[in-house]
């Protein structure tokens, strides 16, 4: 009597591994970046030789300094990911590991042996597909480390090296919110991501809208 067994998924390749490595080793070193004060500090200083001019302002207006640091971050790394993103293929991808979810579950509250079989069979194939999406925007993390650490730096060095009184700040929610001190996380982190998290999503949005608008008029015109 044989018995049959769920396939074996392939060994990662040699090329796989290695985009794995280096993801991991960037997310490494640009934590360690973070966390080391002089390297944040080194790092900051070199930047800052091209974004001082630029969005610096001579530290005059810090609020706007942050909000133009956050777009342009958020922004060059969402480009990038929208470039390399088939948001086609991922919609497809996500409705189809949804309804295949719905499945299991039901057959599984109807105790429905032979469905559970069938669907545990397409089980790896289905987790295979959605897991290239997910590859994909994995092997993106190196590149938009490379963008945001850099820009984060700077924004640490710009915010404390501000003249004495420019760091303290008015904010919608408070008043004379000093920039440099700290609540649950330093306040110009706070205010950094308040502005640049929105910003992202935003455009995230746009960008998405108008990828689905184009290939809805591809198909369209093909019809």
């Amino acid at each position: 009597m044989t018995t049959s067994s769920a396939p074996v998924p392939p060994a990662p390749s040699a090329k796989k591994q290695s985009s794995t490595f280096i993801t991991i080793f960037i997310f490494l070193f640009a934590m360690f970046i973070l966390f080391d004060q002089d390297l944040r500090f080194g790092l900051g200083q070199l930047i800052g030789y091209a974004l001082d001019p630029l969005i610096g302002f001579g530290g005059s207006s810090p609020v706007l300094t942050l909000m133009l640091a956050g777009i342009v971050m958020t922004g060059l790394t969402t480009l990038l990911r929208h470039f390399f993103t088939d948001y086609v293929a991922q919609a497809q991808s996500q409705t189809v590991v949804s309804a295949f979810n719905k499945e299991l579950r039901q057959a599984r509250l109807e105790n429905n042996l032979y469905k559970i079989k069938k669907l545990s069979e397409q089980q790896n194939q289905i987790l295979q597909k959605s897991m290239e999406m997910s590859t994909t925007q994995m092997k993106l993390m190196p590149v938009t480390m490379l963008i945001i650490i850099p820009i984060f730096a700077w924004v640490s060095v710009f915010i404390a090296g501000l003249p004495p009184g420019t760091a303290i700040v008015n904010v919608p929610w408070a008043e004379a919110v000093d920039l440099n001190a700290s609540t649950v996380l330093p306040h110009w982190i706070l205010l950094y991501s308040l502005i640049s998290i929105p910003f992202a999503q935003l455009l995230n949005r746009t960008l998405r809208y108008y990828s689905f608008r184009k290939k809805l008029q591809e198909l369209e015109a093909g019809a």
